[in-house]
């Protein structure tokens, strides 16, 4: 902490606060990004929430920035602010590689639309952050490249896939990160780091640049410390891209404007029952029922609410995602990208590809792959994949039906807090499980957030309350997540992020 004890003033704002006071000249995009590098410097060694820091690019791209003001030209919404991208969305020249040993030393040669949109705005890219291998985990223990602390308790897990966002949010290294969320990536984390962090509705966000995990399940959305930072980044990358086959071509909610609306009078919040009962940390159950309490005083209305197909979604789930990713990392080979093992010379085409991914993947990327395969495979499509497309059918009617009686749906957005590091990394199923409450929205496409709600009792750690929205109706999770982040301040003095522990 010693080593950026003089720069924490900047370090410790909001992406809304830094974004205007870059813009109003009271501090420079350089000396911004400065401070975040040197916080990265100074703490990283014990988080491991980045993969690759881009120092030059970093200050070229501030640089650029504080340019533009000088001239007088128009400025982004969030310019001159650090934002840290998870490592699987391809950079023009910066290494990409999902979190896996098979993309080792790839630099891509094209931006994906994230990467554009960043720039559009104006944002900083301090670097690449770390995850589970093609995003495959609940824990960043499954990364190639070791695992990601939780800035809590180092000794615990930051969430996954997309720990390395989370965390790089919640040790103050950015103020603003982005995930992908293909059963709860972007969410769970959010639970665990005390941060916030949106799943969009599907095809809200582009997918283009975006390696491929489970193309009918993943989305891009942003990590923050706010609900107003979490709007903000996420108003910057929505919208259509022609380039991006599942893009909706839709208007965008204005989620900044619910934001900052923060009311829920006369709302209807349901309270899913298949999400909320045994298999619950008692802890957590008790700041959710704290939650709903408060949302309640504020002026909505609690309504029980059955969704029954749920139950079956984690099983659905486990044969849709790996169905999907056998066929999508079918093209890491060795032959186009990525490194290559058994090309001596002698050995034949199958024989490097087989090598190759035997060194480069990673036992979870391998498990998922040879269930996947199996479960698409001639005589077993219609029992497994075919029959769990069945159930995803089902599992959006009941949200349909649900959503036609309340706004959104509450639930807790993890089961425990965060776990031991290495607690599950041997018992598939147990890891899974992490997921029971995120993974419904990604099988109907909608939209939710998961926004700290306090500590839990037993030990002290963060949990996350998950709010649930129709798809394209995005706004009403800033809606409510503002409007119960506000309370939540007023009733501590802060955000629960300043309570974690200084490194």
């Amino acid at each position: 902490m010693s080593a950026t004890t003089g720069a924490m003033h900047l370090t410790r704002r909001s992406a809304t606060e830094l974004a205007t006071a870059i813009a109003a000249g009271e501090v420079t995009a350089r000396e911004v990004t400065d401070e975040h590098l040197a916080r990265i410097d100074a703490v990283d060694g014990s988080i491991h929430a980045f993969l690759h820091v881009d120092y030059e690019g970093a200050r070229a791209q501030a640089d650029a920035v504080d340019a533009k003001r000088a001239a007088g030209g128009p400025l982004g919404p969030l310019a001159g602010v650090p934002v840290a991208l998870k490592d699987v969305f391809t950079q023009k020249g910066v290494p990409t590689t999902a979190g896996s040993r098979i993309l080792e030393g790839w630099r891509p040669p094209y931006d994906s639309t994230v990467v554009s949109r960043l720039r559009d705005a104006d944002c900083v890219i301090l670097g690449k952050t770390n995850m589970d291998e093609f995003a495959m985990g609940s824990s960043t223990e499954h990364s190639g490249y070791g695992p990601t602390h939780n800035p809590w308790d180092t000794d615990r897990i930051p969430g996954g896939s997309g720990g390395g966002s989370a965390a790089a949010v919640a040790a103050f290294e950015a103020p603003l990160a982005i995930g992908t969320d293909t059963g709860g990536s972007i969410r769970q984390p959010a639970s665990v780091t005390g941060t916030v962090g949106v799943k969009p509705t599907y095809g809200g966000v582009s997918r283009f640049g975006l390696i491929a995990l489970a193309s009918s399940l993943d989305q891009a959305g942003p990590c923050a410390r706010s609900v107003m930072d979490a709007a903000l980044l996420h108003q910057a990358l929505a919208g259509h891209d022609p380039k991006d086959s599942t893009s909706l071509d839709l208007e965008v909610p204005d989620v900044v404007a619910a934001a900052k609306r923060a009311d829920v009078r006369g709302m209807r919040i349901g309270l899913v029952s298949q999400l909320s009962g045994d298999g619950y940390q008692p802890g957590v159950r008790q700041r959710f029922d704290e939650a709903v309490e408060i949302l309640t005083n504020l002026g909505a209305e609690p309504v029980e609410v059955s969704c029954p197909n749920f139950e079956y979604a984690l099983a659905a789930y486990y044969l849709i995602l790996p169905s999907e990713a056998s066929s999508n990392l079918a093209r890491f080979d060795g032959m186009r990208f990525g490194i290559r093992v058994g090309d001596d010379g002698d050995a034949n085409v199958e024989e490097v590809m087989s090598a190759t991914r035997a060194a480069g993947f990673g036992d979870e990327v391998k498990r998922r792959i040879m269930l996947g395969t199996y479960a698409l495979s001639s005589g077993y499509y219609d029992a497994y994949y075919g029959q769990a497309q069945k159930v995803r059918t089902l599992i959006a009617r009941d949200f349909d039906a649900a959503f036609s009686e309340v706004d959104v749906l509450l639930s807790p957005t993890a089961p425990t807090t965060a776990f031991k590091l290495g607690e599950k990394l041997d018992d598939p199923l147990a890891m899974y499980l992490n997921d029971v409450a995120t993974i419904p929205v990604n099988l109907a496409g909608n939209a939710a957030m998961s926004l700290p709600i306090g500590l839990a009792p037993e030990d002290g750690l963060p949990v996350g309350l998950q709010i649930m929205a129709p798809s394209m109706a995005d706004d009403r999770l800033y809606n409510v997540g503002a409007a119960l982040e506000t309370a939540l301040r007023d009733k501590w003095g802060h955000l629960l992020i300043e309570e974690a522990p200084a490194l």
